[in-house]
């Protein structure tokens, strides 16, 4: 069966649920699936774009553009 049979007869089954305790849960699941796909989606820098930042935060500094802990 593939993704799209999948999802539909998902939906079809979930339009069939009467408790409410069920779709909260399902609610949850859902939301916490979305949460780790967004923080599996995270790319890092590439050397290249780190030496870029770290150039202009020095820039930044030199320029007097920064912020004191205390600030």
């Amino acid at each position: 069966m593939d993704i799209q049979s999948r999802k539909l007869e998902f939906i079809q089954d979930f339009l069939k649920l009467q408790s409410e305790e069920a779709i909260i849960q399902l609610e949850k699941l859902l939301k916490k699936s979305q949460k780790v796909e967004k923080e599996n989606s995270f790319k890092p820098f590439t050397v290249g774009e780190l030496e870029d930042r770290i150039s202009k935060s020095e820039q930044d500094f030199q320029n007097g553009r920064f912020k004191t802990q205390d600030d």
